[in-house]
């Protein structure tokens, strides 16, 4: 049974869209502006932390990211059984909860650390959860996708604790969620449902 939408499919489905690109393009443009940062071997938080040149831009990616993802999560609750639409939720609210703590401010940056680590792992949950209703419904490609898209993200996003190269495995990471994000967005919106 298809659960009543809370806001039209159409208009949560942007969501999905606007959340990861932004969060995206902050990251990319930002960090390749940055002086004396390294994507490859600094975290994204680094160019939200207080006192940096890009922290307003790069929080202001971070909160963008944190409203269209839950937004999208409502999406995903009326068009998609299962829980992928609590992780959706939940990865937003950690995402919040990052931008709310920047690194080097008063407040600890393990509680940053906590709501990161909460965020990665909701959001390789996201297409992973997917998965199962995906392919119940026949949706066999979507389903091998979001295994993929999960499964990647997921391995990348615990590599970040190895090795020197955590920014570049950060970015693996959630790009390859957020790829899935912005995919199953769009073929929500071609797929017309409301």
């Amino acid at each position: 049974m298809r659960r009543r939408p809370l806001l039209p499919i159409r208009v949560a489905a942007f969501g999905g869209i606007i959340g990861p690109v932004s969060f995206v393009s902050a990251w990319s443009i930002l960090g390749a502006r940055a002086p004396d940062y390294s994507a490859t071997r600094d975290a994204i938080s680094r160019l939200a932390a207080t006192g940096t040149p890009t922290a307003t831009a790069m929080t202001a990616g971070l909160v963008a990211f944190g409203t269209g993802v839950p937004l999208f999560g409502a999406a995903l609750r009326s068009c998609l059984k299962g829980p992928a639409w609590i992780f959706a939720t939940a990865t937003g609210i950690a995402t919040l909860g990052v931008a709310a703590t920047p690194l080097q401010a008063r407040t600890s940056d393990t509680l940053h650390g906590v709501f990161a680590g909460l965020g990665y792992a909701t959001l390789a949950a996201v297409p992973l959860a997917a998965a199962g209703p995906l392919a119940a419904g026949g949706r066999r490609r979507w389903a091998l996708a979001s295994v993929v898209a999960g499964v990647t993200s997921a391995g990348c996003l615990m590599a970040t604790t190895l090795g020197r190269r955590h920014g570049l495995f950060q970015r693996a990471g959630l790009t390859a969620a957020d790829v899935w994000l912005v995919a199953f967005a769009l073929d929500t919106l071609r797929s017309g449902r409301d």
